[in-house]
């Protein structure tokens, strides 16, 4: 069965979504204690959270990239996940969505939110043709990240590097063990709509249920 070419795959409950971020230990370890991020977390940055795990490890390397050697696993509240995507607007203009570049530079300055589709990848980081959605959280989405959203903070370094040396070893048949099993999130129409995802992903169940 084809994939469609913009879509949410992650890992998921009736609650929450798991995101995932890299950092230095400096900021991830206070994180993982205090089970949300604190200082010297800067939330005055944007700060970009992945639903997909393999994207994750293309952007920080498998947690071998300077100031990314540490990667969390974040648990949020769909409710949140779902309010930043409402609010959120394409990194780069489309007409389809936006009409024309005046109204998309207006959206674009005024939300606290902003995606992108970049091509998801395979197992030893090779782009797909296929596409997974990356969410930029300024301002006020970030407060809500930090104070509102967050569930659990899991720190998966050590799985990330198992995982590598497997791969390292050639040994791709046992690596698959290790990832988390993502779905397609299931879109409100409306916010599917307005991160131009593909067509049919607004349905869906919740895996396990």
């Amino acid at each position: 069965m084809s994939v469609p070419a913009r879509q949410i795959r992650a890992r998921y409950s009736a609650d929450t979504v798991t995101v995932y971020q890299a950092y230095p230990p400096q900021v991830a370890l206070p994180a993982v204690a205090a089970g949300r991020f604190v200082a010297p977390f800067k939330r005055d940055r944007m700060t970009w959270i992945k639903p997909s795990f393999l994207w994750m490890m293309y952007r920080c390397g498998w947690a071998t990239k300077p100031g990314q050697e540490r990667v969390l696993s974040i648990d949020i509240t769909r409710e949140g996940f779902e309010w930043a995507l409402a609010r959120a607007c394409l990194s780069h203009y489309d007409r389809d969505v936006h009409g024309d570049k005046a109204t998309w530079s207006r959206q674009l300055k005024a939300s606290p939110v902003r995606v992108h589709w970049d091509p998801e990848r395979t197992l030893h980081l090779k782009a797909l043709p296929y596409r997974s959605l990356q969410v930029g959280l300024s301002g006020e989405a970030v407060a809500r990240y930090v104070d509102d959203w967050m569930v659990s903070v899991t720190d998966i370094t050590p799985t990330v590097h198992r995982v590598r040396e497997l791969l390292r070893a050639n040994d791709a048949h046992a690596a698959p063990d290790h990832l988390p099993v993502e779905h397609p999130y299931p879109l409100p129409a409306q916010i599917a709509a307005g991160l131009d995802a593909s067509a049919d992903v607004t349905a869906g169940e919740i895996p396990g249920q």
